[in-house]
């Protein structure tokens, strides 16, 4: 069996860290229509700093920085973003994620493009991140807690 044994500096190297992370992943899922990168990169970042502080700090201290429950249904507001940007455009009057019909005045269509991908890419790395973090819970399921 695997004890779990709380080490000091990899707890503190871990809570300074993670936030530096989780701003950099936050840039990648805002700049990834100029750049590369992205929703599912910065998600895939943003999970991996949730899922450090969950190996280093223990499941009771990780529970502070992003609850289990909130897993499934973070996963399905992303994909919700995502659907909703698509199915808005085609509400509008244009095909399924057609940023130009997107319905904000004064905005011209390389604007409104910009703004829809911002919103997809957002959703997308919403749910990447919920669902990657709802997976490595869902392993420890098994293991008995700390």
């Amino acid at each position: 069996m695997i004890s779990y044994k709380s080490n000091p500096i990899i707890l503190m190297v871990s809570r300074m860290v993670s936030p530096f992370i989780m701003l950099f992943a936050i840039y990648v899922i805002f700049h990834g229509h100029y750049s590369p990168g992205g929703g599912f990169q910065g998600g895939t970042i943003m999970a991996a700093s949730l899922i450090l502080m969950r190996l280093s700090a223990g499941r009771e201290i990780a529970q502070l920085q992003f609850k289990t429950t909130l897993g499934t249904p973070l996963g399905s507001v992303g994909v919700l973003i995502y659907f909703g940007t698509g199915f808005w455009a085609m509400l509008s009057g244009g095909e399924f994620l057609n940023y130009r019909f997107l319905p904000f005045a004064g905005f011209t269509a390389p604007e409104l493009r910009s703004i829809g991908i911002l919103m997809v890419e957002i959703g997308v790395g919403l749910a990447v991140m919920a669902i990657l973090v709802s997976i490595y819970d869902d392993l420890l399921e098994g293991y008995p807690h700390d």
